[in-house]
Order: C-alpha cells, then structure tokens, then sequence
C-alpha cells in the first residue's frame, strides 16, 4: 500500500523553513499557520500566548541550558583533576612495600667497611634504586636539628640536651618519606628535651 499524499503540495504546507528568524519570530509564524490551518478546516484556535510568557519561558530554558554547561563544565575539571592526583600518588602503596628494602640498604651500608669491593657494590646498586625513586617523586625526611613537627616526625627517644633548644630533632633513627607533597611515613627520631 502506498502512504504517499494524493496531493505533494498538501504536504508542504505546514512545512517551515530555516530562515535564521530568531524563536519569537519562529513561535509567531507556527501560530499563524496553525491559525490558518484551522481557520480552512473551521476549528477555533486558543489565543496564542502572550509574548511575556514566551520571553520568560525563553529566559528559563536559557537559564537551564547555562547550568546545565556550567555543571557540566565544573564535572569535567573535576574529573581531570581527580585523573592527575591519581596518576600523581599511584606509586605510593608501591612505595609503602619498598621502604623497608631502602632501610636495610641504609643499614647494610653503615656495617659494612666503607674502603671494601662490597660496600662499594651495595652503595651504587642502592644510589641507583633511590635515584629511579627519586624521579618520581619521593623525597626523604631526614634533618637533624630542626624544631620537632609531629607532623613529620615520630619522637620515639626523648633526651636531656642542654645543648640545644628544647624539642628539636637530635638524631634521625629512621628515615621519613615524601610522595611529591604528600606524607608516606613520618621520620622516627630522637628529640632534645630541656626540664
């Protein structure tokens, strides 16, 4: 069966083309047409809406429209930023797991004879794996003579020093470490205490 109109230009007549009008001009042609279009059939149309009404419809919806691509917008930095602190602090349970073996490097290298082949060997393979570390964002925390932060430091042996000011950082028992700016283990340490 054929759905084909009996007559092409029937068809066309409701049809409106894009002639760049802005919407009010668009809204106003539509009721006009469809205004005629009743009229050749004998229906009543309603009264076409005012144009405030129009306006401020036209207002909200711009008003959505906006929201809606600055929600999306904010989403989108959001979500870019999320990607580069993920990516940036990635490495960090890897890190945890690895720095027992750096401490047993550090003590190795403290027993062993500085002059020997072995010494030597250690140092360079222990320079090497702190270095690709390194490029990647770990920084140690290992200063002597600063003010104690606990947020840094673990104050594990407390001392009488005269010597210096009270609660500063005499001696480092285990190295702390950074990721970038972030805290992956703090420093354990031994602070001066003046009664």
């Amino acid at each position: 069966m054929d759905n084909k109109p009996d007559n092409p230009s029937e068809d066309d007549a409701y049809v409106i083309e894009d002639t760049g009008d802005s919407i009010e001009e668009i809204e106003r042609e539509m009721q006009a047409t469809a205004q005629e279009a009743a009229a050749a059939t004998g229906e009543e149309t309603a009264d076409p809406p005012p144009a405030a009404a129009v306006s401020e419809e036209t207002a909200q919806t711009r008003d959505r429209y906006l929201r809606l691509l600055a929600d999306f917008e904010n989403f989108r930095k959001r979500s870019e930023r999320e990607k580069t602190e993920f990516y940036k602090y990635a490495l960090a349970g890897l890190l945890k797991d690895l720095l027992p073996v750096l401490d047993n490097f550090d003590r190795s290298l403290d027993h062993a004879e500085e002059g020997d082949d072995f010494h030597k060997g250690v140092l360079l393979i222990y320079k090497q794996l702190f270095d690709v570390l390194q490029k990647h964002g770990l920084r140690t925390i290992e200063e002597v003579g600063v003010p104690f932060d606990p947020n840094i430091h673990e104050g594990v042996i407390r001392e009488e020093d005269p010597s210096v000011p009270s609660h500063t950082v005499t001696a480092v028992l285990q190295k702390g470490y950074f990721l970038h700016d972030r805290l992956v283990r703090p420093a354990m340490v031994k602070v001066a205490v003046n009664d």
